[in-house]
């Protein structure tokens, strides 16, 4: 990462000082905004007055919902209709320094103030700012102006809106209420009346006379007609006719008790005053008699008034007796008679009842529906007085905590902020450039960048020769680019699970990276380890072999392939032992129509008969045919990839054309790499450009 931004230094630092400068000049340009904020606190419950001594609290919301509900509150600041309300309020719509202060033309002339007001509450809402902390009740509602004055002036008329318009929805909320129960109870009136004159009408028709009681208790009783006047009429004569019938049998038993004895020797005479007063005089006068015949004789005046005396009492108690049981017998009679005068009444009222009763069948039906509109019509009434009552005397849930104050100072632009918020906005758009850049941008600039673009394994990294010398690198044996090149024929021994494939081709994307260097120093240094090796410049266009091995060009690949020599008569043996170079020969017309014939298989067969490696250097990939088809009859190929050239993209074109011949990609070498100017460390310590400096010096290892 660190050398990705050392590579784009330069674009990195022209981005973030360009919009650095822009976020300076933007800021300058900026007019001043003025935030003023009034700040409220919104209770979950409301206080209700019925009276001016009661109050009680009611619940606006449930507990559990208060985040919902304050959440709900905020939404409702910031609405539409409350900004209108706002606009209204202050005449927002034709302040044409409202306009200004907003950053925003005026209406035109000719504009209908109801789309004057909806202008002015649109910018309303987008000036506005409605903050709640979490876990609080207070809302801050802020306002935002060119004008801090009027910043604070519409913070304060927002709170005041809000409180209004919270009690007009609750006003309104039952108004819809009274409106609703007021139709509902002329509806439920008229239903009253209907059914009241229907049971009066059907009682005059029929006759009933059926007093109604006002109480719910005797509902049942006025169903079934127990209050007519029939009914109540029976009821009494029958109590009377049960009174009469009891007050029969006393008087019989009296008048039975008196008949069967001796008159005296009745109750009812015995126990009557009169005969108990006769009885005592009787029984003085008695005594009276008795004393005067023992004293005179029978004949004796004396004794004679007092025998009248005596029997005068006794016709009296006599008499007395008689008129007891005259009485007796005529309680008898009478208790009798009128037994049988209201038992016959019981017996005629009975009949008119029945047939009352089937008449009030119907009746009670008529009564229960119109004792059910009633009720339901009072409690419609009812519930439409209470509502009345307590429409509008609710408290408002909101108070006001601070009100708004003209700000001192503007709340933005804020030059530090907007600095810091456009480094980190060049920061951002450098990243994205880079990342951008990196994404589109195909070169190979370290080794680690070869497997990920690549999709294949490194098999090597070659610093870049000194005075751009390759040749003399290669003759120096303790040079940078022959180590390196050391260590790729060892990474090729070991390329494949065979070993070193016999039939080696060396390609590119593109010319001048390093490709026909690399064929040569591989051919070399396996012929130093005793290998014999072919190799074969395919490069028919720009053959360049010949002449780095200094052998003459008269024959080679282009005659073998246009004619049936043999290949050892056409190779040559070079100054390196072992090692033989097959130059491209005489340039052909159409090098690729040779290269796409059989003989080119048969002479790499042959070459691996008589060889133990076979070295290719291939022309490029790009704008060619030639290295394509050659990949397709080798034993494996090797990628040649320069180091930080800039490609656009040719080198995954490279890849794919080659990869559409299925070849058996051996790996990359990573050719002209400076470790110094890859930007890491890392590198320089790893592939050990230090070693190869050093060794290359001269200088003695320590």
């Amino acid at each position: 990462m660190l050398a990705v931004a050392r590579r784009n230094l330069f674009g990195i630092g022209v981005i973030v000082g360009v919009v650095l400068a822009l976020t300076v000049v933007v800021t300058l340009l900026t007019t001043p905004k003025y935030t003023a904020g009034a700040r409220i606190q919104i209770n979950d419950n409301s206080s209700r007055v019925f009276s001016e001594e009661d109050m009680q609290d009611e619940p606006v919301v449930a507990g559990y919902d208060t985040d919902r509900f304050l959440k709900t509150q905020t939404e409702v600041i910031s609405s539409r209709s409350l900004a209108l309300r706002v606009a209204q309020r202050l005449n927002l719509a034709g302040n044409p320094a409202f306009f200004a202060a907003q950053d925003s033309k005026p209406p035109a002339e000719g504009t209908s103030l109801a789309n004057a007001q909806a202008m002015a509450a649109s910018l309303l809402r987008t000036g506005l700012n409605v903050q709640l902390p979490r876990d609080s009740r207070i809302v801050t509602i802020e306002f935002t102006s060119a004008d801090p004055a009027l910043a604070a002036k519409i913070a304060n008329a927002y709170v005041d809106e809000y409180i209004q318009s919270n009690l007009q929805r609750k006003f309104d909320s039952s108004s819809y209420a009274r409106n609703f129960l007021g139709e509902q109870l002329q509806l439920a009136k008229q239903k009253v009346e209907d059914s009241e004159r229907a049971l009066n009408a059907y009682a005059r028709s029929n006759g009933l006379i059926i007093p109604r009681s006002a109480s719910s208790g005797n509902e049942k009783d006025n169903s079934n007609g127990s209050n007519s006047v029939t009914t109540s009429s029976l009821l009494q004569l029958n109590t009377a006719a049960n009174d009469a019938t009891a007050k029969r049998i006393a008087a019989e038993g009296r008048w039975r008790a008196i008949s069967s004895v001796p008159l005296l020797s009745s109750n009812e005479v015995l126990t009557s005053p009169t005969i108990n007063q006769l009885v005592t005089a009787k029984a003085e006068v008695e005594a009276s008699l008795k004393e005067e015949q023992s004293r005179h004789l029978d004949d004796y005046p004396a004794v004679l008034a007092k025998r009248s005396q005596l029997k005068s009492l006794n016709d009296q108690i006599q008499i007395t007796a008689n008129n007891i049981k005259n009485s007796v017998r005529s309680d008898y009679e009478a208790a009798k008679q009128a037994e049988q005068q209201l038992m016959s009444q019981v017996a005629s009222l009975k009949g008119d009842t029945l047939a009352e009763q089937d008449r009030t069948v119907q009746y009670g039906l008529l009564s229960r529906d119109a004792d059910t509109n009633r009720q339901v019509y009072d409690g419609l009434l009812e519930r439409y007085k209470k509502l009345n009552a307590t429409a509008g005397v609710s408290l408002s849930n909101i108070s006001i905590v601070d009100e708004a104050q003209a700000p001192s100072g503007p709340s933005s632009p804020k030059l530090l902020r907007n600095l810091l918020i456009g480094l980190i906005a060049g920061f951002v758009a450098a990243g994205i450039y880079v990342l951008v850049r990196e994404q589109f941008n195909d070169s190979i600039r370290v080794p680690d960048d070869v497997e990920p673009k690549l999709d294949m394994p490194l098999l090597g990294v070659i610093p870049g020769a000194r005075d751009d010398d390759p040749d003399a690198a290669l003759a120096d044996p303790k040079s940078a680019v022959t180590e390196a090149y050391n260590s790729l024929r060892s990474s090729l021994m070991y390329s494949t699970s065979e070993g070193l494939p016999k039939i080696i081709q060396v390609t590119s994307a593109q010319p001048a990276e390093g490709k026909t260097t690399t064929s040569l120093a591989i051919a070399t240094g396996f012929a130093r380890m005793g290998r014999t090796v072919l190799l074969i410049d395919a490069d028919m266009r720009r053959p360049s072999i010949h002449r780095r091995v200094d052998v003459p060009n008269e024959a080679g690949l282009s005659t073998l392939l246009t004619s049936h020599a043999e290949l050892t008569s056409i190779a040559v043996q070079t100054g390196q032992l072992n090692l033989s170079v097959l130059p491209s020969g005489p340039v052909p017309p159409s090098p690729t129509e040779l290269l796409s014939s059989h003989r080119i298989e048969e002479l790499l067969t042959e070459g691996a008969r008589h060889y133990d490696t076979v070295i290719v250097d291939s022309p490029p990939i790009l704008g060619l045919a030639d290295a394509p088809l050659i990949s397709a009859l080798v034993d494996g190929v090797v990628f040649v990839v320069e180091a930080n050239r800039n490609r656009r993209g040719s080198l995954r074109g490279a890849i794919r054309r080659l990869r559409a011949m299925r070849p058996i990609i051996l790996g990359a070498v990573l050719t002209k790499f400076e470790a110094t100017k890859a930007g890491n460390q890392y590198y320089t310590d790893y592939y050990g450009y230090d070693y190869y400096q050093y060794g290359s010096s001269g200088k003695a290892d320590s």
